[in-house]
């Protein structure tokens, strides 16, 4: 992969260099550092010319090397026209129904050197060293899916990317491997055999073929250990997912249904012993399927399936006592007690029974059995988890409900079936895990992020269209779908899953209506590699955790959010548009970013678990990202700059009358700003109707005039015992408080920079916590520097502790008195949170924050996203404290049993 290095010992040995190859070595130099390499250590003594990584690790030829362009670029592209070592992107698995990709890319953004960044860096003792022997380079880990019979649309496709020669990469600074250079890609299954001189002629790589077994196991405690909701069970028609430790992951039986049926005890990586296995499975479904209902494909016979009535074919126990039970040994009268019993002794012929009977009937026969023959080795070797994946299962509702149900009946309930969402690219994720340089082994559940972008590679060819690429395809696919109202393809909205009661042996569940071509009724999304990300450290429990604090299975509340979303997108669509200028390219993108949503959403509403498992969290950063894929970065840019302007215009007047309160009066002034200050959120319906009501300053006013004792949940008092002295004791000042901000305008420059500095004058360092990225208004980690310099014009105590922070390096403000106190000062600064989302799942936060929360005693969560939708019932090591006004009818009665505009504060001392 593209930049997986070791730290890099570069020198000389006999070899003279000439100048350009001296730059060369500069610039890459300059790139390991940035990425993770060598970090801020020195220079090993030299030994070649090459980048050398641990073990078998390829190394990086530079001989010959070259700059392409201008060498004075901050990143030049560097061509290394005589690398050896194909450094790939791409693995298969070749089936005899399906081919399936993993391929890897880079992520587009480049580093900046920001100079406050850095300095905030040094005052968190934050290294630019990685803890890893080789760095893994943020990126993509994508799955696409293509017939078997259509190879030469996959072969396309692997061309038009690049895959074969280690991708596009978007900084440009490997080359392509040379066209006499043969590459070689990893591959498992049976078609890397019988296709491989089809991948040597067409495109020129060789095929280098990984035991089947080896990456089926690989990939599936990858999964598991690597993917938060992967592994889930299927009862009755309902999906539940489940969340394993993956410290007690091992042993389990990994039981992968194909044409056979292999069994797997796995008992660690590496560590496995195939133990069983039977000769009925997928091939005999659809084999048998074939020859007695003529169907031309498997899918044709699942579909089948779906309108089948097996008790026209089974025998029942009912059957044979009289329409009785047999309760003495525990079976109903609509058990099965013998898969087609009934056609001995009716008197007739195969044309006389339906297809659809047929074809469930043979469906429940084969399912139960391999459930019966699993639960049984699984007893054998005492294992209670049981994974079942593979082409016959495919994540059609009614078969996982058949394997669980038979489970369940003869384990009495003791053991679970459980199967994985990306249970399909088992094979060529172990394949891609098997070139053992892109360190996908060391990556934990919270460096790896599940989008859905619409258009997403997850398929290809004909199966549910073409993988789209640029915005320009996605667009016009959009457009192509509201014109000629054809199903979207990915996601794609399904018939709503019928579910009839008690599955498995008794009564057929989960019979919807039509099925897509690969029956499946779970999508796999785009995986986002972020190193940097880490469990946030403060958290109590982090195994206890849960960021939703809206519960999202009950179809009610999902119903009720999604009227929210669908209801708010017009508007949400006009600010983007206008964010861009309003041009005309503008407004294309906006139609086709609502239609993309809104596709998201009926995929969701017919199907809550599609996307794996869904809160509403994850529902308003779906928002956030369809607005990036289709190239809005800030819709609210505009409305942020003017709503700032306005508060700073009279933060001045608002210090000034601070400064002449009392302690005790000013501190409860200071909570009542920030939660009058916090109305001004554009993702409340309520709060945009506001907006017409009067100018920004007047509906801060309005607000603060009623802030009213008690407020809903009002724990204050107890705050201001702790913040506040009491008689001859004084209360220890806190050492560091993190400010997780909300929205821009008044919420942060007339809210909690007030706050703030109080903290600061009691000589309390500051760290305000803001969005990575946009989200609707949220204030950002790169806009707040130039808000807090602002405000600094005004209030000495934030000009000095910015300046301590590294927040005005520049010195742009020396006119109040010309002294510079950074040593006497405590530091105000700015770290991102890792996310842009109005909410933040605290499993998941930037290396930035980790560091800055480890002197951190106190955290104070501002706004709805943060501390009421999430994490409001999160429990903290550290004293918190949860700032936010009620704006959502919703969330006032399902959650504080409260009414809009109702007020929170909730302080809960450390754990």
């Amino acid at each position: 992969m593209a930049g997986l290095i070791d730290e890099p010992i570069l020198g000389t040995n006999d070899i003279i260099e000439t100048r350009e190859e001296a730059e060369i070595k500069d610039v890459l130099i300059d790139k390991v550092r940035e990425e993770g390499g060598q970090g801020d250590r020195e220079m090993a003594p030299p030994t070649g010319n090459s980048i050398h990584r641990s073990g078998s690790r390829p190394q990086l030829d530079l001989s010959k090397a070259a700059i392409l362009g201008n060498s004075e670029e901050r990143d030049p592209t560097i061509l290394l026209p005589n690398q050896s070592d194909d450094i790939s992107h791409l693995a298969l698995d070749i089936g005899g129904s399906l081919i399936k990709l993993v391929y890897f890319s880079r992520h587009e953004d480049r580093k900046i050197n920001d100079k406050r960044k850095n300095t905030v860096k040094e005052r968190l003792g934050i290294s630019n060293g990685n803890r890893r022997s080789y760095p893994i380079l943020g990126g993509r880990l994508h799955f696409v899916k293509f017939e078997t019979r259509k190879i030469n649309e996959c072969l396309d496709f692997i061309s038009s990317k690049q895959l074969h020669r280690g991708g596009i990469d978007s900084h440009g600074w490997l080359s392509e491997t040379p066209a006499n250079c043969s590459a070689e890609i990893k591959a498992t299954g049976g078609g890397a055999y019988k296709f491989a001189d089809l991948f040597k002629e067409k495109l020129g790589v060789s095929l280098d073929k990984e035991d089947e077994m080896d990456c089926l196991v690989a990939g599936a405690n990858f999964l598991l250990k690597a993917i938060r909701h992967e592994a889930f069970t299927h009862m009755e028609g309902h999906k539940k997912f489940v969340q394993i430790d993956h410290n007690d992951l091992f042993p389990y039986l990994l039981v992968n249904v194909g044409s056979g049926v292999s069994m797997i005890k796995v008992d660690g990586d590496g560590k496995f012993e195939r133990v069983s296995g039977t000769n009925v499975g997928g091939g005999t479904y659809w084999g048998l399927g074939r020859l007695l209902t003529k169907c031309k494909s498997f899918d044709e016979l699942l579909e089948l399936s779906q309108r089948g009535d097996n008790r026209t074919i089974d025998m029942l126990v009912g059957d044979i006592y009289g329409g009785m039970d047999y309760g003495k040994i525990g079976l109903s009268a609509s058990t099965i007690a013998s898969s087609f019993g009934k056609a001995i002794s009716e008197k007739k012929e195969l044309e006389d029974y339906r297809p659809e009977d047929i074809s469930l009937s043979l469906l429940r026969m084969i399912s139960y059995n391999i459930g019966q023959i699993s639960y049984l080795n699984a007893l054998r070797f005492g294992l209670k988890r049981i994974f079942f994946g593979g082409f016959f299962i495919r994540g059609h509702a009614y078969t996982m409900d058949t394997i669980s149900f038979a489970v369940h009946f003869w384990s009495k309930g003791e053991a679970q079936a459980m199967f994985l969402r990306h249970e399909g690219f088992l094979g060529a994720l172990g394949a891609f895990m098997s070139y053992e340089k892109h360190g996908l082994d060391d990556l934990m559940v919270h460096h790896l992020v599940e989008r859905f972008p619409m258009g997403a590679p997850y398929t290809g060819g004909k199966i549910h269209g073409p993988p789209l690429g640029d915005l320009n395809e996605k667009i016009s696919w959009m457009e192509k779908f509201v014109l000629k109202g054809t199903e979207i393809t990915a996601p794609v909205p399904m018939a709503p899953p019928g579910t009839t009661g008690l599955g498995g042996f008794e009564v057929p569940s989960s019979k919807g209506g039509t099925l897509r071509s690969d029956a499946s009724a779970l999508n796999v999304g785009v995986l986002h590699l972020v190193p940097t990300l880490e469990v946030f450290p403060l958290l109590a429990d982090p195994k206890m955790y849960e960021p939703n604090t809206i519960d999202l299975s009950d179809h009610v509340e999902l119903e009720y959010w999604f009227t929210v979303l669908s209801e708010h997108l017009p508007d949400l669509v006009d600010k983007a548009v206008a964010s861009e200028g309003g041009t005309d390219d503008a407004r294309r993108r906006g139609d086709a970013f609502a239609r993309a949503f809104s596709a998201h959403l009926a995929r969701l509403m017919e199907e809550p678990a599609a996307y794996g498992k869904l809160g509403l969290a994850n529902l308003l950063e779906l928002r956030e990202e369809c607005l990036r894929e289709f190239h809005f970065v800030d819709a609210y840019r505009s409305i942020k700059q003017r709503e700032n302007e306005a508060s700073l215009a009279v933060l001045p007047d608002l210090l000034m009358e601070l400064d002449s309160m009392t302690e005790e009066t000013r501190l409860l002034t200071l909570i009542e700003g920030v939660l009058a200050a916090n109305i001004f959120d554009w993702g409340s319906r309520a709060c945009v109707d506001l907006y017409h009501k009067g100018t920004i300053i007047e509906i801060y006013r309005m607000s603060r005039n009623k802030m009213q004792r008690p407020w809903r949940v009002d724990d204050f008092d107890v705050f201001k015992e702790r913040m506040q002295s009491s008689g001859d004791k004084k209360p220890r000042p806190h050492k560091r408080a993190l400010l997780f901000v909300d929205n821009s305008g008044a919420d942060i420059v007339l809210g909690m920079l007030p706050l703030a500095r109080e903290l600061l004058r009691r000589g309390t360092e500051v760290v305000l916590v803001a969005n990575s990225l946009p989200a609707l208004n949220d204030a950002t980690a790169m806009e707040l520097p130039d808000i807090v310099a602002e405000a600094a014009k005004h209030c000495d105590i934030l000009r000095r502790a910015a300046e301590a922070g590294g927040l005005l390096v520049d010195a742009m403000i020396n006119a109040l008195d010309g002294s510079k106190e950074n040593s006497s000062s405590v530091p105000l600064m700015v770290v991102e949170n890792g996310c842009g989302s109005p909410c933040i799942d605290l499993r998941q936060v930037s290396s930035e924050l980790a560091a800055a929360a480890k002197d951190a005693d106190l955290i104070i969560l501002e706004g709805m996203g943060r501390a009421l939708h999430t994490n409001f019932n999160a429990r903290f090591k550290c004293d918190a404290l949860k700032l936010a006004m009620v704006k959502n009818q919703r969330l006032a009665e399902k959650l504080i049993e409260g009414n809009i505009y109702d007020c929170v504060c909730r302080y809960e001392p450390a754990s």
